[in-house]
């Protein structure tokens, strides 16, 4: 029976394939393609954001306020990212899991037909509008995917499907760079085509969303619709599913709804719907350890400085002798390098345990960051630095992408059960967005007032990240929620101690 189990949960089956591709370039792509592409093409859309401004309105923009309206511009998609967040619990606990997809393509579509359309209208409001639009999506989507696919897969497969948000992603962001290349869409008159194009992906990859599977665990627990929850897990077994691994995968449901009704403070009799809301987790002190676990790995992944060292990476290209173009193109490289790192996620989660994963990222990053500080602060002294910063940026990349990269997405998954995950989920997005935000709003600053030693948070950052990994992460691996979740319940006091982990 054990070796049967064992077969069957290691199986990928259609509907699992077919919900993973979906959801990743239906959703996960689309986003970090809105991340990627803006940059190259901002000279262009700023010049026509002045001009329409000026017809529209008789107003004329300074240099200065033009570089603020751009980064209020920019940034409202990180704001857009934060409420999205925000509404994820929600989104996922009325609509279910499968509509929080299907939200996230209706407002990614809505943006891109903003982008579309606002300079054949000359309106500047559309664009702000589509950058709010596409950000609400991102946030939803960081939110709502990763839990989503974590709870359709079996225990086997879950950290595999769990890190195809993060994949989505990354290359997203490099797709959308490509895509904003001047030989391509980053030109004066066709930039808004390249803002829009992700549209095509939305709609091409949600054909099949009618027949996806909803998450038996939010059919079976949250609606109390357990003859549905069934049929489900049956069609994500395949053809192959026997009744044996039915049983268990209900088992274990079960044994998630029976922690549940434990853990919950307003009783389990109150309510057939066992729906959380954000305060009630955030006041939960049998939650507090796994939600401080979740937002400080997804805010710690903003915090860590991946986006700083891809933005200084193009001077320190430069630096080698490369022309301006040379750098930009490298710079890409080095996202490619990032999205190559990251294929391997599935693999990585499949065969290696996530706390050791996740320390040993945490521990490297902040050794190279550290690293990286001394040698662009006397790059110009040794002739040689400019070399060894190259490989410190491009060893940050590797080791960035196999922990603080993928884990951090799907991590809230395995920590909570069911009924207060999508408010842990939301929360977790929430510290994501909210750390992106800070680092985008004060890196300009930071890197003009201290140079090279803008690293030094970021090193700082993963240092304390690795401490409170060592002492409070559990490995979650392999293993069912009900005996994760009591290993991080008493909060500072928790011990969960995993050995060889």
């Amino acid at each position: 029976m054990n070796k049967v189990k064992t077969d069957l949960e290691a199986t990928w089956t259609f509907w699992l394939v077919t919900a993973g591709i979906s959801t990743t370039f239906g959703a996960a792509i689309p986003t970090g393609y809105n991340i990627g592409v803006i940059n190259a093409p901002a000279a262009y859309i700023k010049e026509w954001c002045n001009q329409t401004i000026y017809e529209t309105y008789g107003i004329v923009f300074s240099e200065a306020s033009l570089e603020t309206f751009w980064a209020a511009v920019v940034s409202i998609f990180l704001v857009g990212g934060i409420i999205g967040s925000l509404g994820g619990a929600w989104v996922a606990d009325k609509m279910g899991r499968k509509k929080s997809f299907l939200s996230c393509g209706v407002l990614l579509v809505l943006g891109g037909i903003c982008f579309q359309f606002c300079r054949a209208v000359s309106s500047v409001e559309l664009i702000i509008i589509g950058r709010l639009i596409v950000g609400l999506a991102a946030g939803l989507t960081t939110s709502t995917i990763p839990m989503y696919l974590t709870e359709l897969a079996p225990i086997a497969l879950r950290g595999q499907l769990g890190v195809l948000c993060s994949m989505g992603v990354t290359g997203g962001v490099v797709i959308g760079q490509v895509m904003s290349l001047e030989e391509v869409f980053g030109t004066e008159e066709l930039w808004q085509y390249g803002l829009s194009f992700s549209v095509i992906l939305v709609i091409t990859f949600f054909v099949p969303y009618h027949w996806l599977p909803e998450s038996p665990k939010y059919l079976y627990i949250i609606k109390k619709k357990r003859d549905e929850a069934i049929n489900e897990i049956q069609r994500l077994g395949g053809r192959k599913a026997r009744d044996d691994y039915v049983k268990q995968q209900i088992e274990a449901i079960r044994n998630e709804e029976a922690l549940n009704d434990e853990s919950d403070p307003e009783g389990a009799e109150q309510s057939t719907k066992k729906q959380r809301s954000l305060w009630s987790v955030i006041t939960d002190p049998t939650l507090t350890m796994p939600l401080i676990l979740v937002c400080a790995l997804q805010g710690g992944q903003q915090l860590s400085g991946i986006n700083a060292v891809f933005f200084y990476s193009v001077s320190i290209f430069e630096s080698v002798g490369l022309s301006s173009t040379g750098a930009k193109f490298a710079n890409l490289g080095a996202g490619c390098l990032n999205l190559f790192i990251a294929f391997f996620s599935p693999l990585l989660m499949e065969k290696i345990n996530r706390r050791f994963l996740a320390l040993l990222s945490c521990s490297m990053c902040s050794i190279f960051l550290l690293g990286l500080t001394v040698v662009v602060y006397l790059i110009n002294s040794v002739s040689w630095f400019s070399y060894a910063s190259i490989v410190a940026i491009l060893l940050y990349i590797l080791f960035y992408q196999i922990g603080l990269g993928p884990i951090p997405y799907f991590i809230g998954s395995e920590l909570f059960e069911v009924s207060p995950r999508p408010a842990a989920m939301s929360l977790g997005s929430i510290s994501s967005w909210s750390c992106n935000f800070i680092v985008a709003m004060l890196f300009p600053t930071l890197q003009s007032a201290w140079g090279a030693f803008v690293f030094l948070p970021f090193a700082v950052t993963c240092i304390l990240l690795t401490i409170l990994l060592h002492k409070y992460l559990p490995e979650t691996r392999g293993k069912h929620i009900s005996s994760i979740v009591p290993l991080v319940s008493h909060g500072f006091r928790s011990k969960p101690v995993v050995p060889y982990s």
